[in-house]
C-alpha cells in the first residue's frame, strides 16, 4: 500500500497483527476492532485486575491511559512508512468521568496529520456512545527510521 507521498504503508491487517503482539496490549485484553487508514477503534474488556479502587470497582486511569496510547499508536502505525517506527512523544488525557464498573472500555484513535518525523494523534475512551466519554486525549508520536524489526538497533541514534 502507498500513501499520498508513494511510500509504501504496512498492510491493515500487518498494524492489526503487530497490535496484538505488544505485551501490554496482551496483557489487557485489547483487541483491535477496525483499522482504517488514520483511524483506530481498540475494545477492552472489563476486568476486575484492572480496578483502581476495590471499593468502587472502577477502572485505574493508568489503564485508560494505556488504552488510548496503544489505540493512538494503532492509528499512527497506519499512516507511517513500512521502514520507520513510532515511539510517544507526546500523551495529554483529560479525563472527564470515571469508567462505570463491568462495562468493557473502546478507545478510538484518529491520526489527524503525519509530518516526515511525527503523526499528531486525538481521540477518546467510552463504553458504548462516543458523544459520551470517559477520557479524551492529543497525542504526537515520533517517527524514524528503522523498520518495526524486533532486532532494531535502537540505541544507534
Amino acid at each position: 500500500m502507498t500513501h499520498d507521498d508513494n511510500t509504501e504503508l504496512h498492510a491493515l491487517d500487518t498494524v492489526t497483527e503487530l497490535f496484538h503482539e505488544v505485551a501490554q496490549c496482551q496483557a489487557l485484553g485489547m483487541q483491535v476492532v477496525s483499522v482504517e487508514r488514520g483511524n483506530a477503534l481498540v475494545r477492552m474488556p472489563y476486568d476486575p485486575r484492572h480496578v483502581g479502587d476495590p471499593n468502587t470497582g472502577i477502572v485505574h486511569g493508568g489503564v485508560i491511559t494505556t488504552l488510548l496510547d496503544s489505540a493512538g499508536g494503532c492509528a499512527a502505525i497506519s499512516v507511517t512508512p513500512v521502514d520507520q517506527i513510532i515511539a510517544t512523544l507526546d500523551l495529554r488525557i483529560d479525563y472527564l468521568k470515571p469508567a462505570t464498573p463491568g462495562e468493557d472500555i473502546r478507545g478510538f484513535a484518529e491520526c489527524y496529520r503525519r509530518t516526515r518525523d511525527i503523526a499528531f494523534v486525538r481521540g477518546l475512551a467510552y463504553h458504548e456512545d462516543r458523544n459520551d466519554p470517559i477520557a479524551n486525549f492529543t497525542a504526537c508520536f515520533m517517527t524514524r527510521d528503522g523498520g518495526l524489526a524486533p532486532e532494531a538497533d535502537l540505541e544507534s541514534s
